[in-house]
């Protein structure tokens, strides 16, 4: 168990470093593979003391669903930025500066947060207060700020809470 936890300080890291290999080199071959698997050894390794705590993620399978949630909405926004871009008036866009208050403590669920929000089309966000308890986003077209901050708590720091705390 010892020698795994030091071989292997981040598993999901490791496996994670080989599957983004396999995807850069676009082949399935046992080089490529092995390659990937020595990067996903080597880099966790080296880069162990800047990992003091391993992320504590209380259910798995709700990240798994929370990933998916965050494709669709990404290819959904991707269609409403295009129709905005498309047929929408600069005049008759609304950009706002909205300030999220966070209830999420954790660094992992911040940054997880942070860029689910710069991922998907149409908002970014801009920073995070010194006290880590208030996240600014900037939406492309927000006639009514209140509700994508609703929209933003409730779809995304909700689930996120769920998992990592």
């Amino acid at each position: 168990m010892r020698l795994t936890r030091k071989l292997l300080p981040h598993p999901l890291l490791s496996a994670l470093l080989v599957l983004v290999w396999c995807l850069l080199i676009n082949d399935l071959s046992l080089g490529t593979v092995v390659f990937g698997a020595l990067l996903g050894i080597v880099i966790p390794m080296a880069t162990r003391a800047f990992w003091p705590d391993r992320p504590k993620i209380g259910r798995p399978g709700r990240l798994v669903s929370y990933l998916l949630m965050v494709i669709w909405d990404i290819m959904v926004a991707n269609v409403q930025v295009a129709m905005i871009v498309l047929f929408k008036r600069n005049e008759d866009m609304a950009p706002n500066w909205v300030v999220i208050p966070l209830e999420i403590r954790t660094p992992e669920a911040i940054a997880m947060l942070a860029g689910t929000i710069t991922l998907t089309p149409g908002t970014v966000s801009a920073d995070l207060s010194a006290d880590g308890h208030a996240l600014l986003v900037h939406a492309l077209d927000a006639p009514d700020p209140e509700a994508v901050r609703d929209d933003i708590k409730t779809r995304y720091e909700r689930r996120l809470k769920e998992i990592f705390e």
